[in-house]
């Protein structure tokens, strides 16, 4: 592994957490309740060819749910980390780890709350980050991806020497995170991923602070209509990543809402999600995940 799991864990906030007090032990069955009623366009992938369902992560503190999909025969696949929604692993980003599956790739999606709350059963999206985002530190996440990566390569089931990476919402954010933290990424994909923000105890930077620590190329899906990504910070971090001669790319959309490819909400846009979908396997391929 690229990292010590053991010095990170060590040094991050809220490193004193015991295996009995993770809050998550399992995966929420289906979409969070802040998100239903699900939309008539809500895409399903079937599990036809695939081993696909939950497994259980060993960190540095505990065991942490997480959902893997990968072709049911072969292997070593290549191997990319799927980082969840502010609405965790539920329904939505099992099916794109099937997607992925279905692509070739084992796909894995841990349960990055799993300490702090199920968000799974909340309602209300302010209670969601007031009670249990706002108090997951980044550290802990990338680690717990660290230790997803060590889970993988353990099983044999995954070639990680071809790691991706690929985060929506919440997750977009921590791709660029990601990216700058491991060496040996080849390449990320973050959708509508906050940029730029307040810094914290447990979020000291954000993207746009980690332009020159950049390990892997980084494409960035982003919507013009983005009410909480304004399009200014957006070109910031193109004017950023150009000035440091960055192989990463960022494609802004018009007239394109945040979670444009969230096909069980209203914000689902269908042409911007295909293209956005197809950028992804093309950069995944050229940067050697496949």
């Amino acid at each position: 592994m690229p990292t010590d799991l053991t010095a990170l864990t060590a040094s991050r906030p809220n490193g004193d957490f015991t295996r009995r007090e993770f809050v998550v032990t399992s995966l929420a069955a289906g979409f969070a309740l802040a998100v239903q009623p699900v939309s008539a366009e809500t895409i399903t992938t079937s599990t036809t060819g695939l081993e696909a369902g939950e497994v259980k992560v060993n960190t540095s503190d505990g065991v942490i749910p997480a959902y893997r999909a990968m072709p049911a025969a072969g292997g070593p696949f290549p191997v990319i980390l799927v980082v969840q929604e502010i609405f965790g692993v539920h329904e939505h980003i099992k099916d794109i780890c099937r997607r992925l599956a279905k692509l070739g790739y084992l796909a894995i999606a841990p349960e990055l709350y799993a300490r702090q709350g199920d968000v799974s059963k909340m309602t209300n999206f302010q209670e969601i980050i007031s009670k249990v985002v706002s108090k997951v530190p980044d550290a802990q996440v990338l680690t717990d991806l660290d230790a997803t990566v060590a889970w993988v390569k353990q099983s044999g089931k995954g070639d990680v020497a071809k790691l991706g990476v690929t985060g929506f919402c919440w997750g977009g954010r921590i791709v660029w995170l990601y990216a700058a933290h491991n060496p040996v990424l080849k390449a990320g994909v973050a959708w509508y991923g906050r940029l730029t923000g307040p810094a914290d105890e447990l979020h000291p930077k954000h993207p746009l602070d980690m332009v020159k620590s950049l390990h892997a190329p980084v494409l960035g899906l982003y919507g013009a209509a983005d009410m909480g990504i304004p399009v200014a910070t957006v070109e910031q971090m193109k004017t950023a990543l150009k000035d440091a001669n960055s192989p990463d790319e960022i494609v802004l959309y018009p007239d394109t809402p945040h979670g444009f490819y969230a096909d069980y909400r209203p914000t689902y846009r269908q042409e911007q999600a295909d293209d956005g979908w197809k950028r992804l396997r093309a950069w995944f391929e050229k940067y050697g995940v496949k």
